[in-house]
């Protein structure tokens, strides 16, 4: 059983989300039947990649908030994601374009260290204080220490087509299936849950998804198999 998750870097309920469903899954007994897919989604793409603004000052210009309810939120934010065993600034974070970070994540995924790096600019950028935002150099530490080639992830930043048209259509794939914000899981093309919802949420999920996930059933007359080429060769037709 698939489960796609689309989100964005920037995104801290993205980043709190995907720990209560790494909660749920943990748990899940078929844990070992469920492989778990990172898609791609901007929150600001029209941002230029130098265009880096402090997360407060963002927040009051795009929600028209004070900078005290701003601040506010973010500190509720930092409970909750402690809750989940997450460290988060509340204070001092900033904000910019991710879409270098969604190219990397796809060569991540080519590479098996997908989830590996979505969760290293994760950590860096809600809990360290060096910015993720416009630094190819940092993005290539973090690659680096996530498990990746240094020279490939160079390579990838220094050609912005690279995985560009991936990233893409991960995003219109999100629009067409009617994700309008993340963090969005689909489960199995069958099911889907909007936002970070919480754990019991998403263990009812796997569950109702494992229960209708029911393997190919084969359609022959009689109970007869078709002749098949394998491995072992082909099967040779008998005069009858």
């Amino acid at each position: 059983m698939r489960v796609e998750i689309w989100s964005d870097i920037a995104c801290p309920w993205c980043y709190v989300g995907k720990a209560r469903f790494e909660k749920a899954l943990d748990a899940f007994p078929h844990r070992d039947g469920v492989e778990v897919v990172h898609r791609s989604f901007e929150l600001d793409p029209g941002r230029a990649k130098g265009d880096i603004q402090a997360v407060i000052p963002m927040l009051t210009e795009k929600y028209g908030m004070s900078e005290a309810q701003a601040q506010a939120g973010e500190e509720n934010l930092g409970t909750l994601a402690a809750a989940e065993g997450l460290a988060y600034r509340a204070q001092g974070r900033d904000t910019g374009n991710t879409f270098d970070m969604h190219r990397l994540l796809h060569l991540a995924k080519e590479r098996g260290r997908q989830d590996e790096l979505m969760q290293t600019f994760y950590e860096a950028n809600f809990t360290e204080e060096r910015s993720v935002f416009g630094d190819d150099e940092r993005l290539v530490e973090l690659a680096a220490g996530a498990g990746l080639d240094e020279a490939e992830v160079r390579k990838v930043l220094a050609d912005p087509d690279t995985y560009a048209d991936d990233v893409r259509a991960d995003e219109r794939e999100a629009a067409e299936l009617g994700a309008n914000g993340v963090p969005f899981f689909v489960l199995d093309r069958k099911y889907g849950v909007s936002g970070a919802q919480p754990a019991e949420v998403f263990t009812q999920a796997l569950e109702q998804a494992w229960a209708s996930h029911s393997p190919l059933k084969l359609i022959q007359q009689d109970d007869v198999a078709g002749e098949v080429c394998g491995p072992d060769g082909c099967a040779v037709p008998q005069q009858h």
